[in-house]
């Protein structure tokens, strides 16, 4: 009996870890389906993108006020987090507060720390929530968010605030507990904010008092065992991804636009008939019709994205009332894959279900409505293009389908023919100067 509760930990350590393991390599899996694309080249232009971009969150500071507020947040949590460790190594191990033997003041020290952080995410997650739900801030009402992804947003933040509020209270408890002089709560000093609460548990029984701070560890680190495989459901898989990404972000000037070395042999083999291999195999394809067509990047973009709609409320086409959102592009993006995943793991390969990301996720009308300014690019916290599947997309829908309004089609009918967007000969295209000096 002295054991079970080890053993208890032992399995949902395990379970827990299992499933999330599981989910991550679909998650891989699925970004793999994904074009090659190389990106590794400067490494410490990368570096300091992951410092500056990930963990730094250097675009966030444009809104300073609300950029302190999240980075409280998101630091807090990961550094209160570190305290799992030694609940990870107190319920293996069946000890109590294993650390504080080893690190005596600076335990001290760091537990009110701890606290500290976690009353800043405690009360910054309230401030989201009021933003989220009453201030109805227009990015966060969008139709982008109808159903899930506006509950998915809000079910975080309360999670976090419980978690918070778990902490603080185990401690509390744990105070009361070592002032009582109770078997196994070592003296660690005093707590700074859950010293404050102690005092509202000086009433209980020491069994009570044992019962509601083991109730809160557990439910503390069921929670975070809990949170760690939501994550990969939700869109607060960018805590994870965001890393990443900025690691792998492009590094070329924005508004570069990659050619594509397909139709620069064709256009070579138009101009100089005589450099095409007798052999020479027609392109199997334009662009990007489906998502296996994109490059990988776009991919882990898609899942990186954390549907916060800068992007969307810095963009042209959307402020004027236009279908484009690409906040949408990468949902869709995201959806279509998740689907493409499951078909292509249940059957070894990818078997076509008569759909595809162009028209079935993603519209025409949004794809013709962008104007290549990258604003969305711009605005990205976390170096996601939008940009970079909406002109793989417009390239298939043009160079594959001929789907372009009318207007193009004489543009691209005359540089076909002419080599020039103007519907002049190319042998008289020099006459205007014909007369001058």
């Amino acid at each position: 009996m002295h054991y079970l509760p080890q053993i208890g930990f032992v399995l949902l350590a395990l379970t827990a870890s299992w499933l999330f393991a599981v989910k991550i390599g679909e998650i891989r899996y699925n970004i793999l389906l994904g074009k090659e694309e190389y990106l590794t080249d400067q490494s410490p232009k990368r570096w300091k993108n992951l410092l500056l971009l990930a963990f730094g969150q250097k675009k966030m500071f444009k809104n300073p006020l609300v950029a302190v507020m999240h980075f409280v947040v998101y630091a807090g949590f990961i550094i209160i987090n570190l305290e799992v460790l030694e609940i990870i190594l107190d319920g293996l191990l069946g000890t109590h507060r294993l650390f504080f033997p080893l690190l005596g003041n600076v335990y001290t020290w760091l537990i009110n720390g701890f606290e500290v952080l976690a009353v800043g995410v405690l009360l910054f997650c309230i401030v989201f929530l009021i933003r989220r739900n009453l201030l109805k801030i227009k990015r966060f009402i969008s139709k982008d968010l109808n159903g899930w992804p506006r509950s998915d947003a809000n079910y975080i933040l309360i999670t976090e605030i419980i978690l918070m509020s778990l902490f603080l209270t185990m401690n509390a408890a744990d105070l009361q507990l070592q002032s009582m002089g109770q078997e196994h709560y070592h003296q660690t000093g005093s707590f700074l904010i859950s010293g404050m609460l102690q005092p509202y548990l000086s009433g209980m029984s020491a069994g009570s008092l044992v019962t509601l701070e083991r109730t809160c560890w557990w439910l503390h680190i069921a929670g975070i065992f809990a949170f760690l495989n939501y994550l990969p459901y939700s869109k607060h898989l960018h805590i994870l991804l965001a890393f990443p990404n900025a690691y792998y972000a492009r590094l070329t000037p924005q508004g570069t636009m990659h050619n594509m070395p397909e139709v620069q042999k064709e256009v070579l083999y138009a101009m100089q008939p005589e450099t095409a291999p007798a052999d020479a195999a027609a392109p199997a394809h334009f662009g990007a019709k489906d998502v296996f067509e994109l490059s990988w990047k776009s991919l882990l973009d898609a899942y990186s994205c954390t549907e916060c709609g800068r992007c969307t409320a810095a963009c042209p086409a959307n402020l004027t009332g236009k279908k484009l959102s690409p906040r949408m592009i990468m949902m869709a993006t995201r959806d279509r894959l998740d689907t493409v995943g499951k078909n292509s793991r249940k059957n070894k390969s990818f078997i076509p279900d008569g759909k595809t990301l162009l028209h079935d996720y993603i519209s025409v009308e949004e794809l013709r409505a962008c104007t290549t300014c990258n604003a969305c690019v711009e605005a990205c916290p976390v170096s996601i293009s939008p940009l970079d599947i909406i002109t793989e997309l417009r390239r298939s829908l043009i160079m594959e389908e001929s789907n372009a309004p009318q207007e193009w089609n004489s543009t691209f009918s005359n540089i076909e023919n002419n080599f020039a967007p103007w519907k002049f000969s190319p042998d008289e295209r020099d006459k205007w100067t014909e007369g001058v000096g």
